[in-house]
C-alpha cells in the first residue's frame, strides 16, 4: 500500500509534465491555432531530393509558440512523419531517435507573429527508405509534441 502512494504521485507528475503541447505566449490556450500545411512534388525521380515543404501558418491576431521538436526546424532527431506506401506499407525510417526530457525547456519554442508563416524543408531519403516504383503518402504525426495541428497529407511517387 505504501508503494501505492509512491507510484500514483509519480504518475500523476510524469503525465503532466507529458501533457504540455503548447507554449503560449499569451493568455490564451488554444492550440489549434497553429496548422501546418505539406507540399510535395507530385512526381520525383531517384536521385532527385525528395523534398518535402513544412509550412507552420498562424492565422490569429497574437503571437504564438510552437514546440520545435519533432519538426523539421531542428535537425533530424525523430520519426515525426508517416510514409506508407499505396498498399499501406510503412517505409523503414533509418534516423536517429533523441531521448527527451519533458517539459521541453524554454528554448525549444520558436515563435511565429500573427498572421505569419514559418517555412522549413527536410529532404525524406535522410531518414527514409524509399523504393522506386512506389507511390507514397506522407502525414505529420507528432502534433501533440509539437502543438502544431496536421492539416493534409500528401503523396508523391517515386519514379526510376
Amino acid at each position: 500500500m505504501l508503494k501505492l502512494k509512491l507510484i500514483i504521485p509519480a504518475v500523476l507528475i510524469v503525465l503532466a509534465g507529458c501533457s504540455q503541447k503548447v507554449h503560449n505566449t499569451t493568455s490564451e490556450s488554444k492550440s489549434d491555432s497553429l496548422y501546418v500545411v505539406l507540399k510535395i512534388k507530385d512526381i520525383i525521380k531517384t536521385g532527385e531530393k525528395v523534398t518535402l515543404n513544412f509550412t507552420i501558418h498562424n492565422d490569429q491576431s497574437t503571437e504564438r509558440s510552437f514546440c520545435k521538436w519533432h519538426t523539421p526546424f531542428e535537425p533530424l532527431m525523430s520519426k515525426y512523419l508517416d510514409i506508407k506506401d499505396e498498399n499501406g506499407n510503412e517505409a523503414s525510417y533509418k534516423g536517429p531517435m533523441a531521448k527527451r526530457i519533458m517539459p521541453p525547456p524554454a528554448d525549444s519554442y520558436l515563435i511565429i507573429k500573427p498572421k505569419d508563416i514559418l517555412s522549413s524543408e527536410v529532404d525524406l531519403l535522410k531518414a527514409y527508405q524509399l523504393e522506386a516504383g512506389k507511390k507514397y503518402t506522407v502525414s505529420y504525426n507528432s502534433s501533440s509534441i509539437s502543438g502544431v495541428k496536421a492539416t493534409n497529407t500528401v503523396t508523391f511517387r517515386y519514379t526510376k
